[in-house]
């Protein structure tokens, strides 16, 4: 807007004023007066929807409603409320009409209580489908707090080695592995390898998986299994994945590794909604993907001044 006012020789400021209360239609707005709280689109009501939350401003948090079949573009945008409580969330999501909440047959969402309560009793005939990318990540946070848990050890370890060195005089030196890296930064340095799977690795990382392995085997043992449950993820009937996640859950309380219990724990309370999955193989990626271009958005504003016109921007764009 700035370069097009300094061709036209006009002040940029002043049109941005006149812009926003004259030209866009924003004070007209019919949703004007309860947009900062709710914003609500009955006509982009599709059958397959996916609920999750975006921060906006100041780290406020909102609700966002969105319908897969328009693919971040206009008609993506069901509804938007301000919070995330399960009550508030259900108290304006059945403002929509009940024709419209009936049309709703799948709707995907993260393993948040207040979501699924919320799509419960919002939409019900919807099916709630838990998306694979948020209990894959839920495993691989454990793999890593391993990781990190044995990290501190060696901080520690070497701290120790050092206060002992001073107080005999010595000169210190660390304990170098093969691949030049100290015990530290081996386990500093191999998120990313403990973040996917084993051909996706580069030689370097391969090296340093093999040392990481050898000298922590838990670390081994958490690691392959995860790419367990993203192997399930791979099969495409349900009556065949059922069994074979009923089996991980056991075999992670096998493992005896604590940082994995609570994942057992997620999986088991979510055991349902995670094998609808495969009726359609629906995740919540193109939310994700929402919620990223409202973010990008936003920072190209370079932040959020004015919610309310933040909003009707974002009806423009997306409803």
């Amino acid at each position: 807007m700035s370069n097009i006012c300094s061709y036209y020789g006009v002040n940029a400021e002043t049109y941005r004023k006149y812009y926003k209360h004259k030209q866009s239609g924003f004070k007209d707005w019919e949703q004007y007066s309860h947009c900062d709280s709710y914003m609500l689109f009955p006509d982009n009501v599709g059958s397959d929807l996916s609920i999750d939350e975006v921060a906006l401003s100041k780290g406020e948090l909102y609700t966002i409603v969105s319908n897969k079949s328009g693919k971040g573009k206009k008609g993506t945008l069901v509804a938007c409320i301000a919070g995330t409580k399960a009550d508030t969330i259900i108290k304006t999501l059945k403002r929509l009409p009940i024709q419209k909440r009936m049309l709703v047959k799948e709707i995907t969402l993260d393993m948040a209580p207040n979501m699924a309560l919320a799509a419960n009793e919002s939409f019900p005939l919807a099916r709630l489908v838990t998306d694979r990318f948020h209990v894959v990540r839920l495993a691989l946070e454990a793999v890593q707090q391993i990781r990190t848990q044995f990290r501190w050890q060696e901080m520690d370890a070497e701290n120790e080695w050092i206060k002992n060195a001073k107080k005999q005089k010595v000169k210190y030196s660390a304990q170098m592995l093969m691949n030049g890296d100290t015990p530290k930064q081996l386990l500093a340095r191999s998120r990313y390898v403990l973040a996917n799977v084993d051909s996706q690795w580069t030689k370097n990382q391969q090296e340093r998986a093999q040392l990481l392995f050898e000298r922590y085997s838990s670390l081994e043992h958490a690691y392959k299994h995860v790419i367990k449950v993203r192997a399930i993820y791979e099969e495409k009937y349900q009556i065949v994945a059922l069994p074979r996640l009923k089996k991980w859950i056991d075999d992670t309380r096998n493992l005896k590794i604590k940082q994995f219990n609570s994942v057992a724990n997620s999986v088991e309370n979510h055991f349902e909604t995670i094998l609808n999955f495969f009726h359609q193989r629906s995740t919540n990626a193109n939310a994700e993907s929402f919620n990223s271009k409202i973010k990008l958005f936003r920072a190209n504003l370079r932040g959020v001044s004015d919610t309310r016109f933040f909003l009707f921007r974002l009806m423009k764009l997306f409803a």
